[in-house]
């Protein structure tokens, strides 16, 4: 996106395990552009449930403003806590309407690979999610209606949402090497359009949009026929686009196939501002236990690099997390944790660096 040998990130430690995890893409961060010769400057803002209950907001005043001007990208550790909700009973220390709707970073980029070692499986597994993240059904965040009887969200599209990440997805294909059954540039529009008038505007608008990219095949699956294929056959995809909700189940089922949530890292950009994330929440239950995988905090991290410009930095750092796994280093637990620990993650990337 840029360069200019420095790069200032925010970091948001989060609840839960959210400042574990952080605390480990810091440190290798830090390692990793200092073997590089990359200055990165850390800042930190609060924000998450804990946030939400000293302040009755879930970010810090003037974050988004010094997010658009004072920093590169921002690094999010997990946040929210389950018991910490608003009168309505909706989560209270969550940040996706906040930052999403706030810095207009539309595109919601999740990619779901394979990792050596994690686990057997018929074929590799490498594809993005494109999920638009302003606007369909999650756009009614906060502003639903109900009472004891019945209750009613809404879901919106607009054609500049729908055509803008629509031409990210292709622009996102045009940069990859093709899905790995075949080798084939695609993008996979996914959605309900035999249903509803709203995915059928969705689906419209992508097939004006497929024919300025012809050297991109242009693909379809209704949301159940994508649930069902991205199990059965992992390897035709390379690159999906959905609406928000689709999206979000969507990740997660794909994080399933691939070691769990704890594998996955994600990215929020706009025109102008970006943040990074894992796909997972905030697992209080497993909090300062030296318990949770960071994996998919350090991928963020390589994937925010990527995108400032550090693209070589990016590589090292998720060549170490390749390595780590592939050489035996991380093992992962059925239930996602590696055997070694965070901590032990951490240094296995370290000396991998």
């Amino acid at each position: 996106m840029w360069w200019s040998g420095s790069v200032r990130i925010a970091c948001i430690d989060g609840d839960g395990i959210g400042p574990e995890l952080v605390d480990s893409a810091r440190e290798v961060l830090a390692a990793a552009a200092e073997a590089d010769g990359l200055t990165v400057e850390f800042g930190s803002e609060s924000a998450g449930a804990g946030t939400y209950l000293r302040t009755g907001e879930p970010l810090a005043a003037g974050a988004l403003e010094r997010f658009r001007t004072e920093y590169d990208a921002v690094l999010k550790g997990p946040v929210g806590l389950p018991d910490v909700r608003k009168p309505d009973g909706t989560e209270a220390g969550v940040l996706g309407g906040v930052l999403r709707n706030g810095l207009d970073t539309y595109a919601n980029v999740r990619p779901v690979r394979l990792l050596p070692g994690v686990r057997e499986a018929a074929g590799p597994i490498d594809y993005v999610i494109v999920r638009e993240n302003t606007e369909g059904l999650y756009l009614s965040r906060g502003s639903g209606v109900r009472n004891d009887r019945a209750a009613s969200d809404q879901l919106l599209m607009t054609r500049v949402g729908v055509e803008r990440i629509v031409r990210f997805a292709f622009e996102t294909a045009r940069a990859r090497t093709g899905a790995p059954a075949d080798g084939v540039r695609r993008v996979t529009c996914v959605d309900k359009s035999n249903v509803l008038r709203s995915f059928a505007f969705f689906r419209d608008i992508f097939h004006e949009v497929a024919a300025d990219y012809p050297d991109v095949e242009a693909d379809h699956r209704y949301t159940d026929a994508a649930a069902h294929d991205l199990v059965a056959n992992p390897g035709h995809f390379d690159v999906l686009v959905t609406e928000n909700f689709v999206g979000d189940m969507l990740s997660d089922l794909g994080a399933a196939t691939v070691g769990g949530l704890g594998t996955c890292p994600a990215g929020n950009i706009g025109e102008r501002t970006a943040y990074f994330e894992p796909v997972h929440g905030s697992a209080p239950s497993i909090a300062g236990q030296d318990l949770a995988n960071p994996t998919s905090q350090l991928l963020t991290a390589a994937m925010l690099l990527d995108h400032v410009g550090a693209t070589g930095t990016a590589r090292r750092i998720t060549g170490a997390v390749e390595a780590a796994y592939a050489e035996g280093a991380v093992r992962l637990n059925p239930h996602g944790t590696p055997t070694c620990g965070t901590k032990g993650v951490t240094a296995a990337v370290l000396s991998r660096l």
